[in-house]
């Protein structure tokens, strides 16, 4: 996968440059570059030998003088320009084997990936990270990383990853702690195989690495219709209160929202969630949202009447309905809430990043308002497609409503500039 340019930025070196669409970027200072982290490091000179091959096949050498820290503002069509490190675990609770044929191609990729992990957030596990891999880490002092971890229980990861390297997760873990490579922990909750007793003991194993060891997410299994056999079993409110029992006994460990949820217990106050450093993994993104929601300053009424629906997760539904009732305070203005059931999933599966047009379209065709409220998080990333193939574009025909997408998950300031405009 070669440095192929998706965009550029605006007034940019790189527009300066004309670098286009489509073009690929072949060397700098006649470094072949294999990732984003190359790209940034041989960026950072004032002085610049750029090797281009324009989209036409022609080949061009750039000289180019700028400030040390200032980047070229290429956008490029991957993080990583060779072929990206494949999964070669069989986890036993893997999302991807759950789901069905006919989503997104991209949602049936399975990377292991430690560049990916450090330029953009993705979990890696460790089980297939070389020598060389540790050489480059240590060498350009990357991190932090996100690992999958699940359990410290040498024999119990191999059994729940299903790959004989995983039983090395501390000596890893130790590296980096030798290395001083600074990373965050995941733990996926499989009831009845890695909590309780278990859980307090990779707790405690991870807690031991000290200052390196950044955070620790433990989030719920998820189990969608599609999955065959029995071995997984789904969190009960009796096991997410033990899990928060358990998590409260360390610093630095915080339990997903839907533990909160399924326990029928208040979603923590801000200081539990530190920096909110894994929030796409479902941490803190309740409170992240309503902290943000009460900064600000709502009208007292709008000029003329508006019906504003909010179509949402199940597990955000109380975070929402709290929000509506604030708004529903002021005059003209009238919000509901519809929770879309997963149909399509399952029961199980309640966020949603997870939600299906189809799901959609049959909770909200039916009822009445100007304009449906929906998270951006439901669509791919800078496009307005669904998991299932279809566009906004076609589900705003399918049920002839209007949508106000909020794009960032944590934060509704979209939605308030938009009421703020019938203030006037």
């Amino acid at each position: 996968m070669p440095a192929i340019v998706s965009s550029v930025i605006e007034n940019s070196i790189a527009e300066e440059l004309e670098i286009a669409e489509g073009d690929e970027l072949l060397s700098i200072d006649g470094q072949k570059l294999v990732d984003m982290i190359d790209y940034n490091f041989y960026c950072k000179s004032e002085f610049l030998t750029v090797e281009i091959k324009k989209k036409n096949g022609e080949i061009e050498e750039i000289e180019l003088e700028k400030d040390y820290d200032e980047d070229l503002g290429i956008v490029f069509e991957s993080a990583v320009f060779d072929k990206i490190k494949p999964c070669l675990n069989k986890c036993i609770f893997c999302f991807v084997d759950q789901q069905p044929k006919g989503l997104r191609d991209t949602l049936y990729v399975k990377d292991d990936d430690y560049r990916l992990s450090f330029l953009q957030g993705t979990y890696i596990t460790l089980t297939n990270l070389t020598d060389k891999d540790k050489e480059r880490i240590a060498r350009m002092h990357l991190g932090p990383f996100y690992v999958s971890v699940h359990t410290t229980n040498p024999e119990l990861r191999v059994q729940m990853l299903k790959n004989p390297n995983a039983a090395n997760i501390m000596k890893e873990l130790n590296w980096f702690k030798e290395n001083e490579i600074p990373f965050h922990a995941q733990i996926v909750l499989c009831p009845g195989i890695n909590d309780d007793k278990e859980l307090d003991r990779t707790l405690k194993d991870l807690t031991s690495l000290g200052d390196n060891l950044l955070s620790v997410a433990i989030v719920p299994v998820g189990i969608t219709q599609f999955r065959e056999g029995d071995i997984l079993k789904e969190v009960t409110p009796e096991i997410a209160l033990n899990t928060i029992e358990i998590a409260s006994k360390y610093n630095k460990v915080c339990c997903s929202d839907e533990f909160f949820l399924l326990a029928k217990k208040p979603i923590p106050n801000t200081d539990y969630y530190g920096n909110f450093s894994q929030l796409d993994d479902g941490v803190g993104s309740i409170r992240a949202l309503l902290d943000d929601f009460y900064q600000y300053e709502l009208p007292n009424k709008i000029t003329k009447p508006l019906k504003l629906v909010f179509a949402t997760s199940y597990a955000g539904l109380d975070a929402i309905k709290e929000v509506s009732s604030s708004l529903n305070k002021i005059a003209n203005l009238e919000t509901d809430v519809i929770p879309v059931k997963s149909n399509y999933w399952g029961k199980n599966i309640t966020v949603a990043g997870l939600i299906t047009s189809e799901d959609l379209i049959n909770t909200i065709k039916d009822i009445e308002c100007d304009y449906v409220i929906v998270p951006g998080i439901m669509l791919k990333p800078y496009s307005d497609m669904f998991l299932d193939g279809k566009t906004l574009t076609e589900v705003k025909k399918l049920t002839q409503k209007d949508f106000i997408v909020i794009n960032n998950q944590y934060s509704l300031k979209e939605l308030i500039d938009f009421i703020d405009n019938y203030t006037t």
